[in-house]
């Protein structure tokens, strides 16, 4: 029997991209679609009267609308995708539906699948040798991990954007003259003919951290080189983690996740049960002013088509509203988002009903939204990896979205 990833190359071609490299966004808890990307008619939360939390407006894309609150990304919608008919059919549990979008398969017994983003460090490994290949701006979890694919396609967290990676600062007290002690010893350990494998896996990290706490590197997180009104123009520390990722995949970092896990003003993030919809506005202008800053800075940069952006959150919010006047959780329809990445853009792709719970065309899988950002990089979505010596599909018969190539 034919494995998925032939049958798939026997059906035709797939399109091939020119983006070098990726920053995803991760909106942890699960953005509503109705009140974002996708808007309905406006609804009564205390009424239960099902629809969107804020009126609709006009972007410059012709018939495609977005939430009020979105007023700056309406301008750019030409450069992005809102992907409105994702789905998937893990709903109610938040950890399984992380996993799934960021692995794009269901959680398995018997192996650990890769994350997009250690597929990508996989596939093309790191722009420049003094950066890592997949970095995440947030804190570690085991859906970012690379799975067995192994340590050497994993990433590096940040939780400080000023400081840069825990552990890769030199302590203060370790002079560069000590430090230089310290690497002569280690090239006379290295000489020995007899070192464990496992030791000569520990010495590769060691090189690694090593190259990676130098200054060429750890120079990417000054983010005071940037003027204070770029700076500004991004907001508060969402905003900044967004800036620290572009100057990240300038440095030569492949795949950069920004989480917005912050101490959010609205007491849930973006999980809206119950009171959490009230001050979900607040959020949302976050992302409008952190990712239209992007999308323009790498523009003016001359930078926008190197790099893919993309919006994932685990699954999206039913139209009706809870006891509290929040929402629950839906897995059935939601929106990603693409932008820049030399993709043929077009503010939207795929229809929903009109509460945005159920797919009218253009049904868009999670593989297929991973193909697609495979495509966009230029890496071939029909390939096959290996867990060993057992072949594993790329996707899980993901296909591009041959609309934006």
């Amino acid at each position: 029997m034919p494995s998925v990833a032939k049958a798939i190359s026997q059906a035709g071609a797939f399109p091939k991209g020119i983006a070098k490299n990726c920053i995803m966004f991760w909106l942890g808890g699960g953005m509503g679609q109705m009140d974002t990307f996708d808007p309905k008619a406006v609804g009564v939360p205390m009424e239960n009267v099902a629809g969107s939390a804020y009126p609709s407006i006009a972007t410059n894309v012709p018939g495609v609308r977005v939430c009020e609150h979105l007023s700056r990304c309406s301008k750019l919608m030409d450069r992005m995708t809102a992907v409105r008919t994702v789905h998937h059919d893990v709903i109610d549990e938040h950890a399984a539906a992380v996993i799934r979008v960021h692995t794009g398969r269901p959680t398995s017994g018997t192996i650990q699948y890769p994350s997009i983003g250690s597929i990508v460090a996989n596939q093309l490994g790191s722009a420049e040798t003094l950066a890592p290949a997949y970095v995440v701006v947030g804190y570690p979890n085991i859906s970012r991990d690379p799975g067995f694919l192994g340590p050497n396609s994993g990433y590096l967290y940040v939780t400080d954007t000023e400081a840069g990676p825990n552990g890769l600062t030199r302590p203060e007290f370790v002079s560069e003259t000590r430090q230089k002690r310290r690497e002569s010893l280690l090239g006379k350990l290295r000489k020995s003919d007899s070192r464990h494998p496992h030791v000569a896996d520990y010495d590769d990290m060691l090189t690694q951290s090593l190259r990676l706490a130098g200054p060429d590197f750890m120079s990417a997180f000054d983010l005071d080189k940037e003027s204070s009104d770029l700076r500004e123009s991004y907001g508060g520390e969402f905003g900044q983690r967004c800036l620290l990722a572009r100057r990240l995949v300038e440095s030569g970092v492949r795949f950069v996740e920004v989480a917005h896990n912050l101490n959010f003003t609205n007491g849930t993030g973006w999980d809206v049960h119950f009171g959490g919809l009230k001050k979900q506005h607040y959020l949302i202008q976050e992302v409008d002013m952190a990712l239209s800053a992007l999308i323009r800075d790498l523009e003016a940069r001359d930078e926008l088509d190197d790099t893919l952006i993309a919006i994932g959150t685990e699954f999206g919010r039913p139209a009706s509203f809870d006891s509290g006047g929040g929402r629950g959780h839906h897995g059935e329809a939601f929106t990603l988002v693409l932008a820049g990445g030399g993709l043929k853009h077009r503010g939207a792709y795929g229809t929903t009903d009109d509460l945005s719970e159920q797919i009218v065309e253009n049904p868009v899988s999670v593989p297929d939204f991973h193909a697609t950002i495979l495509a966009a990089l230029g890496i071939d979505p029909r390939k096959e990896l290996f867990a060993e010596s057992r072949p594993v599909p790329i996707t899980d018969g993901g296909r591009p979205i041959a609309a934006l190539f």
